[in-house]
């Protein structure tokens, strides 16, 4: 009897137990199901390409738009020195005179060869006339008479012709001793001084007569690095400062593109005219140089907390289906906590909005694709 007894109540309360877990049952996997979600859902966001607007600041150079090192063409002395450093010159002015006693006892002597071969041919030119003249006759004159005459003619001729072309040279020779400016300028450094022995480059004085520099428009010469070439074109737009002026804004336009990297450098030079009339801008300047990279290219642009940099490269995360991926991407420029990648991805893959290490490659997860 005590033993029917107990197995009742046992058998009531396993009955009771299995009732309470099918009432209870589907109500508490129907909650597991909605909080899972909800606690383990990670934030997404659609992969899109978009413009940026961004610059990068590099150092640049203000040199001379035009610059020379005046030597003296022939071995001579300083005569006359007409200008100084500071000069301010024009086209064509004297700025030197220079004497070589040589040059003028060369220049009597080619003057008096010229008369003498002048008059040879003179002579030989009236012979050759008057046995043309003579032969006219027939049995006057021999034919081999009137060909030896005629060729003395073009002989005469022909070093009349060479004293002219050396007169010349010795005369050209002469000019080079007035040295004078080609282009409109300063003169920036001066080397030597009155009585001084000059001569060509490398010979007599080492050193240059003069140094001229055209001032009133300069050029700013930057290396734009590999990475920031192909946003640079010819109808760019710099602005830039220098220690001197530090609170005024220059600007300037991109002029010259080399279309060739520096070997050493890996940067492409970039050349910029600046007009300075004012003259507050001198050659030899450093520039902080503010370049803007075009934004007429489209990338896929994603925030930069959606890059994750590891010790093994750097990915974003890619959610396929229900699991994650590494991808391996490179980046590109980066302002605004937004950045440029370039991988294998493609428009409107899924990508987590914060990449971290703790979520692995190939786990299993959830997220929430959020819109803009």
């Amino acid at each position: 009897m005590y033993i029917r007894k107990v197995l009742s109540v046992s058998a009531l309360v396993m009955v009771t137990s299995l009732m309470l877990v099918r009432c209870k049952s589907p109500e508490a996997k129907a909650t597991a199901e909605i909080a899972a979600p909800a606690d383990n859902a990670l934030d997404a966001f659609l992969l899109s390409k978009s413009a940026m607007q961004s610059n990068i600041t590099i150092p640049g150079e203000l040199v001379a738009y035009q610059q020379v090192d005046l030597y003296a063409k022939v071995n001579s002395f300083v005569k006359k020195m007409y200008v100084d450093v500071g000069s301010v010159v024009s086209a064509g002015q004297l700025l030197a005179r220079m004497e070589a006693p040589e040059i003028g006892s060369q220049m009597n002597g080619a003057q008096s060869r010229l008369k003498a071969q002048e008059a040879l041919y003179i002579a030989s030119k009236a012979n050759y006339d008057r046995l043309l003249e003579t032969s006219k006759t027939p049995g006057t004159v021999s034919q081999n008479d009137l060909d030896q005459a005629l060729a003395k003619k073009s002989a005469d001729y022909a070093q009349f012709q060479s004293a002219q072309a050396s007169l010349k040279e010795v005369g050209a020779n002469s000019d080079y001793l007035e040295i004078r400016a080609p282009f409109p300028g300063i003169i920036t450094a001066r080397n030597v001084s009155q009585g001084a022995y000059v001569g060509p480059s490398g010979k007599g004085s080492d050193a240059p007569l003069f140094t001229l520099q055209q001032q009133d428009k300069l050029r700013l010469v930057v290396s734009v690095p590999e990475a920031y070439t192909g946003y640079m074109n010819n109808k760019s737009v710099v602005n830039f400062t220098v220690r001197s002026l530090p609170n005024h804004v220059f600007n300037a336009k991109v002029a010259r593109l080399a279309g060739a990297l520096d070997s050493r450098l890996r940067a492409q030079r970039t050349e910029m005219d600046v007009m300075n009339t004012g003259k507050n801008l001198l050659p030899g300047m450093v520039a902080e140089v503010d370049i803007p990279l075009s934004d007429e290219i489209h990338n896929f642009v994603v925030p930069s907390d959606a890059i994750l940099n590891s010790t093994l490269g750097t990915f974003v995360v890619k959610l396929t289906r229900d699991s994650s991926k590494w991808v391996s991407i490179k980046t590109g420029r980066n302002t605004d906590g937004k950045t440029e990648i370039f991988g294998p991805l493609k428009l409107s893959d899924t990508l987590l909005l914060k990449a971290t290490e703790e979520t692995r490659n190939n786990e299993k997860l959830t997220a929430k694709v959020k819109t803009k």
